[in-house]
């Protein structure tokens, strides 16, 4: 008697998690955007009034003082603490497939526009990787702090101050004479907008070289943002913006990257292992120093976390696109997605057509859970029968109940997994569609310009909340707990306002995926009421029989 009781509380708990875990997903979006898009557009708004004060500001070197970092030590496990810098005095500019790379006279990356079609910000402006104050690529810093002083007082001289790299690999070394010797950065650089750095330092100095500060284009709430890096057996360890409380200290590291939502600044060596420092800013945002002595080897890549141009580069590379915990899982569907994508050529039909598919092999598990909630509703009725009659004696109303459950084939439970199922799923190609750079800029249909930009006219968040509706309508419900129904009710319509402002893309992968379960159901319920009416044929024949 007690395990049927158990069976029934396993029933009752099944319905509560289901119930938990779709309000919890409503209390996701409503956090997001109550709160996180809120704190966005606060900070959009600062960054915007920062930039027009340094419009008005005449752009000046700051003193050598405020340039030096801050030195722990001078072993060869500490790193400086970064300081911002202003740009200034770009001596070179360099002309890719892919992009505008401007060198400043401290020897680093002061600028990178991004030439493709689809970078481009709202007001029409070719997208700039870094702000005007922040940690730049290929910045050194010493720990002597005499030298590192020096260092920052001194210009680097350029061999060339314009350098056409659209159709070759070209040349430019960078030199800088301090007062124990000469500093040199011999840059290659390849068409495709990536480069080879050899730095030579003399006098076996302890210095420190950066992949500079994370890019400043879209440091949203959705996605991650910080620095990771890839050690030599390719576990990651990712530092997130805000979250860096101390120094990290890594050792046999062969990739470094900042990253925000679409893009990255990557320094690494494969074939060598690195000594890494990542230290907090006054923001507790992380920046990465890789330790060097003498001669250094380096490549670097600054630009859009595209897949296919990080696999083309070095498949390794493909590991600082990061989807957060869902990562194991939305690998493989953003591979699913590519693949699908090069035969059909559209990211939104893409879309489709993996949901589609996703649907199909799913189809078995949610068939049983349908079937199960439909069985569940034609025996409630008969439940709620013997609920009456045993309404004191809940032990002998939980048996006969089970009774009733394995005789008509039942499970109490059925109709709840494919639902948990489904979580981790749109979960994963929630963080694939909103980190995934392809889909900037790409089109669908008539009024889609951007799948990775809210629907303009909110037509995809309507059609999502009617469908969901409607699919509510038609599912069998066995919840008798008045609260929990007009839960359920709500639903589609939070869901709808919240998914005004979702990425196209997400808010299109959601009304298929619902579009397709409105089918199945209405299929289920088909079948189950041609079957209902053939037992009340065979019913009245039987009886009809019997009369004669």
């Amino acid at each position: 008697m007690s395990l049927n009781s158990n069976n029934i509380n396993k029933q009752e708990t099944q319905k509560r998690i289901l119930l938990a875990t779709l309000i919890s997903f409503a209390f996701f979006i409503a956090y997001d955007f109550l709160y996180l898009q809120p704190k966005q557009q606060k900070q959009e708004q600062a960054i915007k009034i920062q930039k027009q004060t340094k419009q008005n500001t005449p752009s000046i070197l700051t003193s050598s003082s405020n340039l030096a970092p801050v030195v722990k030590s001078t072993t060869t496990t500490s790193a400086p603490i970064s300081t911002d810098i202003a740009t200034n005095d770009i001596i070179t500019t360099i002309t890719t497939k892919t992009n505008i790379i401007e060198i400043d006279s401290l020897g680093r990356i002061a600028q990178v526009t991004l030439l493709g079609h689809q970078y481009k910000n709202e007001d029409g402006s070719k997208i700039q990787l870094f702000a005007k104050e922040q940690l730049r690529p290929l910045e050194i810093r010493y720990a002597n702090r005499k030298l590192n002083e020096e260092a920052f007082k001194n210009k680097f001289i350029a061999s060339k101050s314009s350098i056409n790299a659209t159709t070759s690999i070209t040349k430019l070394l960078l030199t800088q004479k301090l007062s124990n010797g000469l500093v040199t950065k011999n840059l290659t650089i390849y068409p495709d907008g990536h480069y080879d750095i050899d730095i030579s330092v003399p006098n076996n100095e302890q210095y420190f070289i950066t992949p500079g500060y994370r890019p400043n284009v879209l440091v949203d709430m959705y996605a991650d943002h910080g620095g990771l890096v890839v050690l030599n057996d390719d576990t990651l360890d990712i530092m997130f913006d805000e979250d860096l409380d101390k120094t990290k200290e890594f050792v046999g590291v062969n990739i470094t990257s900042s990253f925000d939502r679409y893009y990255a600044t990557i320094l690494y060596n494969l074939n060598k292992n690195l000594a890494v420092s990542s230290m907090p800013d006054s923001n507790q945002n992380p920046q990465l120093f890789i330790h060097g002595q003498n001669n250094l080897h380096l490549t670097g890549y600054m630009g859009p976390k595209d897949h296919k141009t990080l696999k083309a580069l070095n498949p390794r590379l493909t590991n600082v696109i990061e989807y957060g915990w869902f990562t194991f899982i939305a690998k493989p569907m953003f591979l699913l997605l590519q693949f699908v994508h090069d035969y059909v050529g559209n990211w939104g039909w893409t879309i489709v057509f993996v949901t589609i598919l996703l649907k199909f092999l799913l189809f078995p598990l949610a068939h049983k859970g349908m079937v199960s909630m439909n069985k569940l509703k034609e025996l409630s009725p008969k439940v709620k029968q013997i609920q009456e009659k045993y309404k004191n004696d809940k032990q002998k109303a939980s048996s006969h109940m089970m009774e009733l459950y394995k005789k008509e084939g039942a499970n109490p439970m059925g109709g709840c997994l494919p639902v948990l199922l489904q979580i981790p799923v749109f979960f994963s190609i929630y963080r694939v569609l909103l980190n995934a750079i392809e889909l900037k800029g790409s089109e669908w249909i008539l009024w889609i310009d951007d799948l990775a930009a809210m629907d303009p006219y909110y037509v995809l968040p309507i059609l999502m909340g009617a469908t969901m509706f409607l699919q509510q309508k038609i599912t069998p419900n066995t919840m008798t707990d008045p609260m929990q129904q007009k839960m359920f009710q709500f639903l589609p319509v939070i869901f709808t306002f919240f998914f005004l402002w979702f990425p196209a893309g997400l808010t299109l992968y959601w009304f298929i995926n619902n579009l397709f379960t409105v089918a199945q159901q209405t299929y289920i319920n088909k079948l189950f009421a041609n079957n209902k009416a053939q037992k009340h044929k065979e019913h009245l024949e039987q009886k009809h029989h019997k009369s004669k």
